[in-house]
């Protein structure tokens, strides 16, 4: 369900996902209001759903999580029971950033991060150990060209 949004509300958006650390002085002056109608505004799309929790991002690289993996799934199982197994494992890995369920020839990608191929090899033992999986092909990325969590609003 789309949530509607007035101009001002979208440049608050805006302003969060640029920076949430900013103080909502410098929010409401940035979109030309005060703080407490942003204030309120916030916390409208809060109650809403709209925003959700506030986190902080961490450069991977500097923290030693210098490989990123895009690995693709495919399985000859789909029964409820295999898929809460396969589910389980991924939320028990923090290795894994990002899972996805796919329409088409493959299954599942994940995102891993992780420090160097011996750690993903040792993420990959400890997942097929887990569940029984079909197919499994990891990709290297060589470079990430761009990241981000904002959306286009």
């Amino acid at each position: 369900m789309t949530v509607r949004l007035d101009d001002t509300d979208r440049k608050i958006l805006g302003e969060l996902q640029r920076d949430a650390g900013q103080s909502l002085d410098e929010i409401a002056r940035k979109v030309n209001s005060s703080k407490t109608p942003v204030w309120n505004r916030i916390r409208k799309m809060r109650e809403g759903g709209v925003i959700g929790q506030t986190t902080v991002i961490l450069d991977p690289e500097k923290l030693g999580f210098e490989a990123c993996f895009f690995v693709l799934i495919r399985t000859s199982e789909h029964e409820a029971e295999w898929q809460n197994s396969f589910l389980t494992a991924l939320r028990d890995r923090p290795e894994v950033q990002e899972a996805h369920r796919l329409a088409g020839e493959i299954d599942y990608i994940l995102k891993v991060r992780v420090a160097n191929a011996r750690a993903y090899d040792a993420f990959y033992q400890a997942l097929i150990s887990d569940v029984r999986i079909y197919n499994v092909t990891a990709l290297l990325s060589m470079e990430e060209i761009k990241s981000t969590t904002s959306l286009p609003i």
